[in-house]
């Protein structure tokens, strides 16, 4: 028998398995990373780092304006060679000086990508904020 109502059963069909992975990726992506909050790096955004994990792509970091956000609208940001932005938009001003951090931290960061630094209180520790503009 026909739904009567055809965009209320349509509502109440369980969501596609594809986007329940899709979300349920993107919440394990986000809880394996460390997120670093502007006091700690000198930067006016949140700085989400982690370990390489099933990655196939070098070392990243990710940023967002807040710490609650979704993976999908952060800023994904490639370190090696140079800094420079693999998804997303970020403004020039807050490049030059994400990659100022970024090469003052280049070691740790890798370092803990690469799981050379195993835990992450032990790379927080030995991160280095920037200095006061």
């Amino acid at each position: 028998m026909p739904a009567k109502n055809p965009s209320l059963a349509a509502s109440l069909r369980k969501p596609a398995k594809a986007n329940l992975a899709a979300d349920e990726a993107e919440g394990q992506a986000l809880f394996e990373m460390a997120n670093l909050r502007p006091e700690r790096t000198g930067l006016p955004f949140v700085v989400f780092i982690s370990q390489k994990g099933g990655a196939r792509h070098d070392v990243r970091v990710k940023i967002a304006r807040g710490a609650k956000v979704r993976p999908s609208e952060m800023v994904s940001v490639a370190i090696r060679p140079k800094p420079r932005v693999v998804r997303g938009a970020l403004d020039p001003d807050d490049l030059a000086r994400l990659a100022e951090w970024i090469d003052l931290n280049k070691d740790v960061l890798i370092d803990y990508w690469n799981g050379d630094i195993e835990y992450t209180e032990d790379a927080i520790s030995e991160l280095r904020p920037l200095p006061s503009p």
